[in-house]
């Protein structure tokens, strides 16, 4: 038996198609999905469209990652400042625009974790970010991840958020990060996910990284207005998927700490210091 572990899409359905054409290929019919769904990229719909269609074909398990949070505490007004931003929020605005009341119902279902199991082999423990919250790094030497760990019941834990494939092992547990297929972090700007392979009682991983036509999903958002709209965070999605260099939050976080005395909130960052920040990071 062979699964395929998706995280961080992202609304990146350019790579998430051609991580599934190669994973259909290799004759694999089950998928296990991290969250963050959408995010950045142009056409929202079709990342959703394809993930009904693989949910209605195949055997598919699903994580609520902290984007979906955005959404549904957007529909429900809940803990939502970021709905009164500027251009920092654009690609959150035209994402969330582009969204169906299906889509958000879809979210809403889904847990931050959860065990998957399988006939005659050791469970998994899938989640987004880590099992206590969906927004939380599991990270190597970390005295929180090992204490999650060690609560943990189950041998195999699947995580993503960190946009970094990458191994934990402690004791008999192991952690899989597949890495993200949207925004993949030094990855060379390819496509990360990930594969596991039923060993009697044990799993077996094999990380992937696949190219795609990146230059389609640059060309889509000059086309479909998300340049335009979001400006700064579509110039670090550009460089991202072209170099696999440079995360969104890296920039965030350096053009808030240009800003006069901290003043700004991560929602409303004056443009002058994303385009200085950009200027020092991205160049």
């Amino acid at each position: 038996m062979e699964i395929a572990v998706f995280s961080d899409i992202h609304g990146n359905y350019v790579a998430f198609e051609q991580c599934v054409e190669y994973a259909l290929a290799r004759n694999i019919h089950t998928f296990i999905f991290l969250g963050d769904y959408l995010g950045e990229f142009s056409y929202p719909q079709k990342t959703m469209e394809m993930i009904y269609a693989l949910k209605e074909k195949y055997t598919c398990f699903f994580i609520k990652g902290n984007k979906e949070d955005y959404w549904i505490n957007r529909r429900n007004d809940i803990h939502c400042e970021w709905k009164d931003g500027n251009a920092t929020v654009g690609a959150m605005q035209y994402c969330y625009a582009n969204q169906t009341e299906r889509d958000i119902d879809f979210f809403q279902s889904l847990s931050i974790s959860r065990e998957i199991k399988f006939e005659n082999t050791s469970s998994i423990l899938a989640c987004h970010g880590s099992p206590n919250r969906n927004n939380e790094k599991m990270l190597p030497d970390n005295d929180k991840t090992n204490q999650m760990i060690d609560e943990c019941s189950c041998n195999y834990i699947l995580c993503g958020h960190t946009h970094l494939q990458g191994v934990i092992k402690r004791g008999s547990k192991v952690v899989l990060n597949p890495g993200a297929v949207g925004v993949s972090l030094h990855s060379g700007g390819k496509a990360q996910f990930m594969l596991l392979r039923q060993n009697i009682q044990e799993w077996t991983y094999e990380f992937i990284s696949i190219d795609y036509d990146r230059e389609k999903v640059v060309r889509e958002l000059r086309e479909s207005g998300l340049e335009e709209a979001a400006p700064y965070w579509t110039q670090i999605t550009k460089h991202l998927i072209l170099t696999g260099e440079v995360s969104h939050g890296t920039v965030l976080a350096r053009a808030m700490n240009l800003c006069a005395e901290g003043t700004a909130t991560w929602y409303n960052v004056p443009n002058q210091y994303w385009e200085q920040a950009i200027a020092e990071l991205l160049t």
